[in-house]
């Protein structure tokens, strides 16, 4: 696969634009705090992480092919679903006030946070 190839795969894919950044191919189309650079140095193919104006080499391989793999392999590589993920998500916004509640009981009750004791007491 070369960089023109990758970026037609991780778009088909649904990859957002912003993640990633392949100079003379795809530039990035918003500047995050964070996203993956491939571009040729010499003879290597470095995949770097720009966060926030910084450079940080991740990998560096032999050829554009090797590098296009790994970049295409970080940016799709997401994991499974948590059992239960979207009920319990339901569950806790259900609950939010109580759990709100809660906690500022919890924090009324806790030793040197109530008004009657002096901070340390």
């Amino acid at each position: 696969m070369n960089r023109t190839e990758l970026t037609e795969r991780l778009h088909r894919e649904g990859v957002p634009d912003a993640l990633y950044e392949i100079p003379g191919v795809h530039p990035v189309s918003l500047q995050l705090d964070a996203y993956y650079v491939l571009r040729p140095e010499g003879d290597a193919w470095p995949v770097l992480l720009r966060q926030r104006g910084t450079d940080e080499v991740i990998a560096r391989f032999g050829t554009e092919a090797e590098a296009c793999d790994y970049l295409y392999d970080t940016l799709t590589d997401v994991p499974p679903p948590v059992p239960g993920g979207p009920e319990r998500v339901d569950r806790l916004l259900a609950d939010a006030d109580e759990i709100q509640r809660r906690a500022e009981e919890d924090f009324e009750q806790a030793p040197g946070t109530g008004t009657d004791e002096p901070p340390g007491a």
